[in-house]
């Protein structure tokens, strides 16, 4: 059974950095598939970062230049690297991933909140 563990959050100060991990267990897929959500208090989930079919990284307009992903193959680990944090980059964070024929997994989320 297809099991994503996120970790890494917590408080940070504006401009501050984190590193979220996402583990991946009981999986046949490639780590690289792996893609991350976030959801602000009180709002829906939104794309961070997704792949596309074409191997093309997809950041959202709000992050790009500030986050970048990394994976660990040996570790079934990815990293989503996350720097000059904002106030308004508050929220739980998730890993995600589609499976064809399966659907979608997602992780129990880890809260990043960023002071001002």
């Amino acid at each position: 059974q297809v099991k994503l563990v996120e970790s890494g959050g917590g408080l940070v100060q504006t401009g501050g950095s984190l590193r979220l991990s996402c583990v991946a267990s009981g999986h046949s897929f490639p780590i690289n598939i792996i893609d991350w959500y976030r959801q602000p208090s009180g709002k829906q989930r939104e794309r961070v970062v997704t792949f596309g079919t074409d191997g093309n990284t997809n950041y959202a307009a709000s992050v790009k230049g500030r986050f970048t992903v990394s994976r660990e193959y040996a570790n079934n680990t990815v990293y989503l690297h996350m720097n000059n944090l904002q106030p308004e980059d508050t929220a739980v964070y998730y890993c995600h991933v589609f499976v064809p024929r399966a659907g979608n997994y997602w992780g129990q989320g880890t809260q990043v909140t960023v002071s001002s």
